[in-house]
């Protein structure tokens, strides 16, 4: 489906801070703009499917498969 692009460490810190931002979400119920939060949405899945559209559009590539 999508060229992976990410790289394992890269993987880690962008599903670590996608949760830390839904996690904020969750735990600040009465900020003002707390739908900002949501934004930890697009780092939590980049990790998980380890492919990023911004990193294919400039031609990043920090996963380390040989082809």
């Amino acid at each position: 489906m999508f060229t992976k692009n990410v790289g394992s460490i890269d993987r880690v810190v962008r599903i670590v801070i996608g949760l830390a931002l839904l996690a904020g979400f969750f735990l600040n119920a009465d900020a003002a703009y707390r739908w900002l939060y949501l934004i930890g949405l697009v780092p939590l899945a980049t990790g998980i499917f380890g492919s990023c559209a911004i990193y294919s559009l400039i031609g990043i590539n920090t996963c380390s498969i040989r082809k």
